[in-house]
């Protein structure tokens, strides 16, 4: 039976929901410092920012120029607006290292941020926009900026207003990297009374030509960690590889959590920028939402990839939605000076924008953030941002591969399995456990045999990666080969009778040494080495009776190990050099009698001829 996504009856971005997410706006559109409204005080003023994110020029606004102004009081409250304006910024909490492909956290920077001490204590809602790299998600955050120092109608600002806020530009190379937070902390009163601090925080973008796999899998599961709401910013569709990295990209997460919970994130919001097809579904909330349906829909007749690619996506988040946005026009895309001016844009846009900014925003739709079912503070959110970099800078976690790199590993390692089971099958029949002890010398030549014909087989697989790539997997292939010899060969040595009596025979060798040498120093008087000979055989008679008993029963197998280890070492170092050398001395003397003698029978038999 098809299992069915059923978004709507649980998608908390229904109107009559307690939550909502935002979308991406333009596409080709990136990022530009710029400064904020003048007409409208903030929400929050975050006047305990330290100095280090307040501007020079504030010193230059002191009480000395207040005078020159004709009202004293608007001098003062003007001082006061520009001041606030120059100080709230983007803030690059995430540093990324783009020679080492690593992000480290600006603790210092986020403390300043977070530890206000008007917010540090309030529940925090957190909205990240993360997706592709110049697809306008700090555009995005720019009208969301305009619509918290301005809610009342109309908060979207007139027609020749510049967007300022989050830097952004047209163009084609990547702006924002790492991870930034607004410097400015919105405290929202909720229609229950309840007062929560509300932050704006943009990501770098993914699948840049400077960013591997493992870098934007990095940023996108830390801010999916951190974020109350994720809109996931795409470009007019939702294909089957945006599926499968948002896939990957959450189980990178969700790996780097301590614990595992049965919705690990909170609320993913899949912004459809440039949206053609209205035809078929229309902009908005509930278009998005019957054409996310049918995209998430588990159908019997899937193949189980595409199947576990949504099961998995449910699994990872309480609620999805998905807002349909039409594309801004041809003068956002395609003129260089554009700066945001509403006149600019086309006007389905700006209707649906004033319509995805409020779903997002509104007092009585704001998500708070949550980690297991409790409810995260400012002050907490700094100790998790904390946690989790420290996860992603060690190496517990495996780095996250292209489809392309993981394939070939894959198909690699199978070619390696398949050559090293060749191998073990070769020399099975030839050492197994049922075949009769071989001499080492054959033993290594079969080995060589075998080893060449496997890693002829390896190179004769199709495999992908390239010869570069795959000739590491040989390197492996070939070291397991060696290693796997190496067991082949003590198993074989294992069958050899006099091998496996090395140890007994050796004991016994000690013992008679030391007997007899205890009798011959006991007889001239020495009796202190003979003391010490019979304390050496007594180890040795002991030495034996433990192996014995290790052998028959299996029992202190590190003990029978440690005697053997011993006796090894003493019938090498010891034993055979002597046996060796005497066995050379006993040939050198029956060649020299042998020749001796034959040379003396010549010497006769010459002289009986003479004698004839």
């Amino acid at each position: 039976m098809a299992e069915v996504s059923g978004l709507r009856s649980r998608n908390h971005f229904e109107p009559n929901c307690k939550s909502r997410v935002v979308d991406e706006g333009l596409s080709g559109v990136e990022d530009v410092p710029i400064f904020r409204h003048k007409s409208k005080p903030p929400l929050a003023k975050p006047e305990d920012l330290d100095d280090e994110l307040l501007p020079r020029t504030m010193a230059s606004n002191s009480g000395k120029n207040a005078s020159l102004t004709p009202s004293p009081d608007e001098g003062i409250h003007e001082e006061e607006a520009v001041i606030e304006e120059e100080k709230a910024r983007p803030i690059q909490i995430v540093l990324a290292n783009e020679d080492e492909h690593s992000f480290e956290l600006d603790a210092a920077a986020l403390e300043k941020i977070l530890l206000q001490d008007h917010v540090k204590d309030l529940n925090v809602v957190v909205v990240s926009v993360a997706g592709a790299f110049r697809k306008g998600k700090s555009f995005l955050l720019d009208f969301m900026l305009r619509y918290m120092h301005n809610q009342s109608e109309p908060w979207i600002g007139g027609d020749d207003e510049p967007l300022t806020g989050f830097t952004w530009r047209g163009g084609c190379e990547r702006e924002t990297t790492g991870i930034q937070i607004w410097s400015e902390v919105f405290v929202v009163d909720k229609p229950d009374g309840s007062k929560v601090a509300v932050l704006l925080v943009d990501t770098q973008g993914a699948f840049d030509s400077q960013s591997t796999i493992k870098d934007c899998a990095t940023v996108f599961a830390l801010s999916t960690m951190t974020s109350s709401v994720q809109v996931y910013n795409l470009s007019q569709n939702i294909q089957e590889d945006d599926l499968q990295h948002l896939q990957l990209f959450t189980e990178y997460g969700r790996l780097a959590m301590e614990e595992i919970y049965l919705k690990p994130f909170q609320s993913l919001m899949f912004l459809i920028r440039d949206w053609s097809y209205p035809y078929e579904h229309d902009y908005g909330l509930e278009g998005g939402n019957t054409f996310l349906e049918r995209r998430l829909q588990v159908k019997q007749n899937q193949h189980e990839e595409l199947q576990n690619v949504r099961k998995h996506i449910h699994s990872c988040f309480s609620n999805i939605g998905c807002f349909l946005l039409p594309h801004p026009g041809l003068k956002v895309a395609t003129n260089p000076y554009f700066d945001g001016r509403l006149r600019d844009i086309d006007g389905d846009f700006k209707r649906e924008l004033a319509k995805l900014v409020p779903l997002l925003l509104a007092p009585d739709r704001l998500v708070e953030k949550e980690i297991g079912g409790n409810k995260v503070t400012c002050r907490d959110l700094l100790e998790y941002f904390k946690a989790y970099i420290k996860i992603y800078q060690g190496e517990e976690l495996p780095h996250p591969k292209s489809m392309l790199q993981a394939t070939a590993e894959a198909n690699n390692l199978t070619a390696v399995a398949g050559a090293k089971d060749m191998y073990s099958k070769s020399m099975e029949q030839v050492c197994g456990g049922d075949k009769p002890y071989i001499a080492p010398a054959d033993l290594e030549r079969c080995h060589g045999e075998f080893r060449e014909h496997s890693v002829r087989y390896f190179r004769s697989v199709k495999k992908m990666g390239g010869e570069e790539f795959c000739q590491r997997y040989q390197n492996q292939l070939e070291s397991e080969l060696d290693e796997a010899f190496t067991n082949f060969s003590k198993h074989n040595d294992g069958k050899n009778i006099f091998y496996a009596a090395r140890t007994p025979a050796t004991l016994f060798a000690v013992m008679f040494v030391t007997y007899v040498v205890s009798g011959v120093t006991g007889f001239i008087g020495l009796s202190t080495l003979a003391v010490l000979a019979n304390l050496v055989m007594g180890v040795a008679l002991l030495s034996l009776c433990a192996w014995a008993y290790v052998k028959y029963s299996g029992e202190f197998r590190e003990v029978g190990t440690m005697i053997d280890l011993v006796a090894e070492t003493l019938w090498e170092q010891v034993l055979k050099p002597l046996s060796e050398h005497y066995m050379e001395d006993n040939v050198r003397q029956t060649v020299v009698n042998s020749i001796k003698a034959s040379l003396t029978e010549q010497g006769s038999q010459h002289t009986k001829l003479k004698t004839h």
